[in-house]
């Protein structure tokens, strides 16, 4: 079943970053669920797949369905509970690249709102400074164009959806985020004005432009620090490629 797993991630541009007997570090392609759907159990999945690949897979953290980059699974149950021990220490550091609609005024900033969940049943989060739990975002730029932003995350804490609701509450939603800004893919046509639409036009971006870029850890068996990287995937280079071309 290792092709299946090869070839799924590859096919949209992700692959196995790191695999030993404590770990496997992967980079997760834009589009793939990390868990079982709850409805339909043969749309593919991380865990299933590397359960079928390598038996023992114990999930330690998640990322959204649309966001691509590195995702870290335990391989036993020993590793498992010291991986969940690191991150609710805070001593598991990760970080997220992610193209926004907006230009912030400062070059860094720190965003804490507490964060609950929505009250009308859809799987969304919402800013609730009177129940919710306390959440905190640090970003800083990166890039900025005429109204957009490429930005570095820092999530300090680790809630549901907490990157994109904090970005949005603070007025700066990601790009084709379809909970928390409109959806909408980005076309090439949207910054270049004497483009010509012949037939039908693909986006270069149809999902969250959201990419867990690294994570930074202590080795729970060689108890070396390491970082590891996943590069931008294609589709959000291009946004980027394009907005440095023609909306800087």
């Amino acid at each position: 079943m290792l092709w299946k797993l090869n070839q799924i991630l590859k096919k949209n541009g992700g692959g196995i970053l790191l695999e030993d007997d404590s770990i496997i570090v992967l980079n997760k392609p834009a589009g793939l669920l990390v868990l079982p759907d709850r409805f339909d159990k043969k749309v593919d999945n991380l865990y299933q797949l590397l359960k079928d690949v390598f038996n023992n897979i114990f999930i330690v953290h998640r990322i959204d369905k649309e966001t691509s980059g590195v995702i870290v699974f335990a391989r036993t149950p020993e590793v498992h509970s010291y991986l969940n021990l690191a991150f609710e220490q805070h001593t598991i550091e990760k970080v997220y690249y992610a193209i926004v609609v907006g230009v912030p005024t400062n070059d860094f900033q720190r965003i804490e709102l507490p964060i609950s969940e929505n009250d009308h049943g859809v799987k969304k989060m919402k800013v609730d400074p009177k129940h919710g739990k306390y959440a905190c975002t640090e970003f800083r730029v990166l890039e900025r164009f005429y109204g957009f932003t490429l930005l570095e995350i820092k999530p300090l804490t680790g809630r549901t959806h907490q990157i994109r609701l904090h970005l949005s509450a603070s007025g700066l939603p990601i790009l084709a985020d379809p909970l928390y800004y409109n959806g909408e893919g980005f076309f090439l046509s949207n910054i270049k004005h004497d483009y010509i639409v012949k037939d039908i036009e693909n986006p270069l971006l149809s999902r969250t432009a959201l990419h867990a870029y690294s994570i930074s850890l202590i080795h729970p068996t060689t108890k070396e620090q390491f970082i590891i990287k996943a590069p931008l995937p294609k589709d959000m280079e291009a946004v980027i490629k394009s907005l440095r071309k023609y909306h800087k």
